[in-house]
């Protein structure tokens, strides 16, 4: 059956945001070189992806950290904090084929919408600063709603409000276990967006590498219906 509603996570499913947090990194070691020029450039951005641990990791205790492991004074670790703060939204952009794969959705008559668990004012802005609010029928953030993912009353949260059953929704996420596990216990679809920062998957579901690879998903159960 064709699904009647697509619903997506945000951080790493529409947008690269562990390759942002590097691209970040590298451009505070070229451009803070004051700070951190004693730093081996690769040293300094692994660690930093790797203590921002997919987004979670409070960026105050990151940068304290990363502070007492290379002997940076606490002004040093200031600078850094604020400078992450100031750079970030400038590397917000969506996956190359996101905008267009949605509008196609869209076309198809599919209701779309994002659940994403963090803070309202942080993901509000990702959500603008791509430029996918528009394409939205629902958007479930969990500080607002007052539950996260994987508890399975978001999901059914978001599809109440779409006049949608689990059986006709589908879920993408690239978190195995927030995402995959969440949505697939929760009665949907459940579509895995391959990450090499995330390992495999426990529970069923389908793997693409790329958001447009659903189209093709989209394509076989609609021919399989007629």
């Amino acid at each position: 059956m064709t699904p009647k509603a697509i619903l997506f996570d945000l951080d790493g499913t529409l947008w690269d945001r562990n390759d942002a947090v590097r691209a970040l990194a590298t451009e505070q070691h070229r451009q803070l070189h004051k700070w951190l020029g004693h730093i081996p450039e690769h040293d300094y951005i692994e660690r930093v992806v790797h203590l921002d641990d997919n987004g979670r990791a409070d960026k105050n205790f990151l940068y304290q950290t990363i502070g007492i492991e290379f002997g940076l004074s606490k002004s040093a670790v200031a600078i850094l904090h604020t400078d992450f703060g100031t750079r970030y939204q400038g590397f917000i952009v969506p996956f190359p084929e996101v905008i267009e794969t949605l509008y196609h959705l869209r076309r198809l008559e599919i209701r779309l919408g994002i659940i994403t668990n963090g803070s309202m004012r942080v993901q509000e802005a990702k959500i603008s600063r791509l430029e996918v609010s528009d394409l939205m029928d629902v958007v479930l953030i969990s500080e607002r709603e007052g539950v996260r993912k994987p508890a399975a009353e978001i999901f059914h949260r978001a599809l109440r409000r779409l006049d949608v059953s689990p059986s006709e929704a589908w879920f993408v996420g690239d978190n195995p276990e927030d995402d995959v596990a969440g949505a697939a216990a929760a009665g949907l679809r459940s579509f895995w967006r391959e990450c090499d920062d995330w390992p495999r998957p426990a529970a069923a579901c389908e793997t693409i590498r790329s958001l447009d690879e659903l189209l093709r998903f989209v394509s076989q159960v609609s021919h399989q219906t007629h």
